[in-house]
C-alpha cells in the first residue's frame, strides 16, 4: 500500500515542455501530456474537462489518474512458459545469467529438456509458448494490432539500448504502462525500474502480479511501485473505470 502523500496546495506541473504531468489539489494527477498548466493559473485552477479520449481511475494513496487511452498499454511479463531466445542471443548472454539458469553445472540455456518440451528458453520451442488462455487471446487479437508478443532476453524487457519493447512503445507513442505478470520481484520489477528510468508512466495492477519468492518479495514491489516508481491500482478499479467510460 502506498503512503498517503499530502495533497498539493495548488496545481503543480512536473517535467518539461514535452513530457509533463499536472497534479491538482483534488488528488487528480493528469498524465495525458495534453494541457500545460497556464502560467497565469490561480491556486483554484481546475483540470480541463474529461473527454472520451481520456480515462480516469483511482490508485492507492488517495489519488486519481487521468491517462490518454491511445498512449497507454498493459505490459504482461513472462506469461509465456519461459523466455524465447535465439541462437545469436545464446552466444551473447553474460555469465551471471548463464550461471543463474545452470544448476549444479548442468543444463541451462538451450539445454534439451527431453520428451517434447524442446530446448530450455529457446524461441519456437514448447517450453517458450504463451500460457494457454493468453495464447488464445493473443491469436484472436494479434491481427487487430491490439496484442503484441515481444521476446526478451534479460530479466528486464527494457534493459538496454533499443530493446524490442522500448522501440515498439516509442514508435507507437505509448507513454503510460500498466504492469502485470510474473515474477513480481524479478522480471516484472526489472522492467518497471528500467521503464521508470526511461520516463514511462508506471502503474502496477496489484492483483495481476505474483511471485514464487518468499514473503516480502511481492510486498516490496508493491510498496516501491507506489512510493517511488509510479502508482498502484487493481483490476477492479481499472475495469470499473473502463466500463463507466464506455
Amino acid at each position: 500500500m502506498a503512503k498517503v502523500r499530502p495533497p498539493v496546495e495548488k496545481p503543480i506541473e512536473y517535467g518539461n515542455a514535452g513530457e509533463f504531468w499536472v497534479e491538482y489539489p483534488s488528488g487528480l494527477v493528469d498524465l495525458t501530456r495534453a494541457s500545460h498548466l497556464p502560467s497565469s493559473a490561480s491556486d483554484a485552477a481546475t483540470p480541463p474537462p474529461l473527454t472520451q479520449e481520456f480515462l480516469e481511475f483511482p490508485v492507492d494513496g488517495q489519488r486519481t489518474l487521468r491517462i490518454d487511452k491511445k498512449s497507454s498499454a498493459i505490459v504482461i511479463i513472462d506469461m509465456q512458459k519461459n523466455w524465447g531466445l535465439t541462437e545469436h542471443e545464446l552466444k551473447t548472454i553474460p555469465p551471471s545469467l548463464v550461471r543463474g539458469f545452470m544448476k549444479s553445472g548442468k543444463g541451462g540455456f538451450g539445454a534439451d529438456l527431453g520428451r517434447d518440451w524442446g530446448r530450455l528458453l529457446m524461441r519456437d520451442q514448447r517450453n517458450a509458448e504463451l500460457y494457454g488462455p493468453l495464447q488464445q487471446e493473443y491469436m484472436k487479437n494479434k491481427d487487430a494490432g491490439t496484442d503484441i508478443w515481444i521476446h526478451k532476453n534479460r530479466m528486464s524487457a527494457i534493459w538496454g539500448y533499443q530493446t524490442a519493447l522500448d522501440l515498439y512503445l516509442k514508435e507507437n507513442g505509448i507513454t503510460t504502462l500498466f504492469f502485470s505478470g510474473v515474477n513480481a520481484d524479478q522480471c516484472v520489477l526489472g522492467t518497471i525500474v528500467d521503464a521508470y528510468y526511461r520516463g514511462y508512466d508506471c502503474i502496477v495492477v496489484e492483483d495481476t502480479v505474483a511471485t514464487t519468492s518468499p514473503q516480502g518479495g511481492l510486498e516490496n514491489v508493491i510498496y516501491n511501485s507506489g512510493n517511488s516508481y509510479g502508482f498502484v491500482t487493481d483490476s477492479t478499479r481499472l475495469v470499473n473505470a473502463i466500463s463507466n467510460s464506455a
